[in-house]
């Protein structure tokens, strides 16, 4: 009798450890359940923390958002060089390109009948009047070149018949009958024939940049001018040009 009530002991305490056994599986079930993202929680703060799913799925969207910046920002450069393009490339009305060729013809002739005076006068006042001629238009003519390439507009190389004449002339002349008539002519004449020129084309110009250029011009040449008609040597000369 005393076995079978310890076997009857031993039966129960087994029934109840399995029991409570099998309710320790379903209450872990059921918390595993009812937490599916734990696992993905503790890599997030472990040692598995480049495998987050949100960071992952975050990674392709910053990209994405990077890589269409990168192709606006493109688009918008590429436009934009197409339409400096199309500005630079556009042609001249025949009144601007004519202005331009003006303005670097006059530059050219007074460059050239500077340098020629710098080498044949011996006039202080001459030479000096010589020397500014050559350093303002010659910064003048850069300026014209550089419009000029940019509008697709051929300059001359060379003097027209007019200044080449001249030239001749004054090259065959010497001492004050040279200064004299590089005062009345280079100083004088050409200012003011220069300046006309400005005047008239002024009256045609469309495009800015051309305009900017002319505008540019015209009080350097009026400055000389003024110059020019209070030098001694052009009051009482002839000009070369007769």
């Amino acid at each position: 009798m005393q076995k079978n009530k310890t076997l009857k002991g031993l039966l129960a305490v087994s029934a109840v450890a399995a029991m409570f056994s099998a309710f320790g599986v379903q209450a872990q079930t059921a918390t595993s359940s009812a937490n599916p993202n734990q696992a993905g929680k503790v890599s997030k703060d472990g040692a598995m923390d480049n495998t987050n799913s949100t960071g992952m799925e975050n990674r392709p969207g910053a990209a994405g958002n990077a890589t269409n910046g990168a192709m606006q920002s493109g688009s918008m450069g590429a436009s934009g060089a197409g339409q400096s393009a199309s500005g630079a490339g556009a042609k001249l009305s025949a009144g601007d390109e004519k202005a331009i060729k003006d303005m670097a013809m006059a530059d050219m002739a007074e460059v050239e009948t500077g340098k020629l005076a710098l080498s044949k006068s011996q006039n202080a006042e001459v030479k000096a009047f010589a020397q500014q001629m050559v350093d303002d238009h010659g910064a003048a003519l850069q300026k014209v070149q550089a419009v000029a390439q940019q509008k697709g507009v051929t300059l001359p190389t060379e003097l027209d018949k007019k200044h080449k004449d001249m030239s001749a002339k004054l090259e065959k002349m010497n001492g004050d009958a040279f200064d004299k008539a590089y005062m009345a002519n280079g100083g004088v004449k050409d200012h003011k024939d220069t300046l006309a020129k400005l005047n008239a084309d002024a009256k045609k110009i469309k495009d800015p940049d051309v305009k900017a250029l002319a505008d540019q011009h015209k009080p350097v040449v009026e400055q000389h001018l003024k110059a020019a008609m209070q030098m001694p040597a052009a009051k009482s000369g002839t000009t070369a040009g007769k």
